[in-house]
């Protein structure tokens, strides 16, 4: 079967849950849905998978539970989430801007505001999905700091997991938590991850992020048959 970069993508974005356990599952976006239903039809059938209100469902999107709205801040609280957030803005240390370009008393660009940013990085687990790896979203320091990165102290729940993108992955393994490159997608040089990024990477023992298997490829075109995943990734 021909793999995709998208196809890629989605498998590194369920491998972001493995080992998770029976933990609430929170994907923002295309990807990482697709990621989190592929865990739970393969690797992670404990995880769970909430439409956001209050129903629990299975990865066909059929009810089997439920949890009401005001049920979720005690998962939150209890560090048994972990969220797949995007970022306009990230830093080395995990730093995440989604509210604004620019000074946050006089912004160039409005954007989505801190929302539940600040409670989600210091609750439970936390990952990042950026579709598009570059300068402009990997920065030196965030305009604004939404999502609380490794060099804020931010208590016992605080733990961000990994960076998936459309290049490579990244974890925070580097010297004093900050950002190292895990894996570079398949046809991706190292070379092209450092010079997308614009604060220096460890880069020891990159590996290549591995490639799904047969039986995973009919299950993400079974459970993605329009290909909106491609859509969002471009080869």
């Amino acid at each position: 079967m021909t793999v995709s970069r998208a196809d890629v993508c989605a498998v590194a974005c369920a491998d972001l849950f493995r080992d998770d356990g029976e933990i609430l599952a929170s994907p923002m976006g295309v990807l990482p849905s697709l990621g989190a239903r592929l865990a739970r039809l393969t690797f992670a059938p404990e995880l769970l998978l909430s439409d956001g209100e209050a129903t629990l469902l299975d990865a066909d999107g059929v009810a089997e539970g439920w949890l009401p709205y005001r049920a979720v801040f005690d998962v939150v609280a209890h560090g048994r989430r972990h969220v797949v957030m995007g970022a306009n803005q990230l830093d080395r240390h995990g730093n995440q801007n989604i509210s604004c370009i620019g000074p946050h008393a006089r912004p160039t660009r409005q954007l989505l505001g801190f929302r539940g940013a600040p409670g989600n990085t210091v609750n439970h687990r936390t990952s990042y999905w950026v579709p598009r790896h570059s300068p402009r979203v990997f920065v030196s320091e965030v305009d604004v700091v939404s999502g609380v990165g490794y060099d804020r102290s931010a208590g016992p729940y605080h733990d961000l997991h990994r960076v998936v993108t459309n290049l490579a992955v990244l974890d925070f393994g580097g010297p004093w938590r900050t950002m190292r490159l895990v894996s570079a997608h398949p046809g991706v040089a190292v070379d092209d991850v450092v010079e997308e990024t614009g604060f220096p990477l460890e880069v020891n023992g990159v590996s290549v992020t591995r490639t799904p298997t047969d039986a995973e490829l009919e299950l993400l075109r079974s459970l993605d048959p329009s290909g909106r995943r491609a859509a969002e990734v471009r080869s």
